[in-house]
């Protein structure tokens, strides 16, 4: 177990940096193209691993205000989907309320008719 323990850390490292790399976006990705990082960690292990970590990895909003990180990463905000912006959905029920409170006085019109021509 202990000539294995240095490999395993190595191996380890090795995935966590490849796994980094591999879910970090295209355009946060520093120094090199995102592939060449990939090479990079998996031809040179404990070389890569390390430059990935300290040249390649985004910086945060922290890091570049040059403010110590002392919580977890976060990721920059995205663009929301139609379906998970809450002001987009405020719209769709306000035009849905107008429009059955459109229906509903068509309704009452329509009943108040018939009542006065039975």
């Amino acid at each position: 177990m202990g000539r294995a323990l240095p490999f395993l850390i190595v191996l380890v490292a090795t995935l966590v940096a490849l796994i980094d790399c591999l879910s970090t976006d295209r355009d946060d990705v520093r120094g090199l193209p995102k592939v060449l990082w990939c090479l990079v960690i998996l031809l040179l292990p404990v070389v890569g691993v390390i430059a990935w970590f300290f040249a390649g990895r985004p910086l945060t909003t922290e890091q570049h205000a040059g403010v110590a990180s002392t919580g977890p990463r976060r990721r920059p905000t995205k663009p929301l989907a139609p379906d998970d912006d809450p002001d987009f959905l405020r719209g769709i029920d306000t035009s849905r309320a107008r429009d059955d409170a459109e229906l509903l006085r068509r309704w009452e019109e329509d009943l108040k008719r018939r009542e006065d021509e039975g």
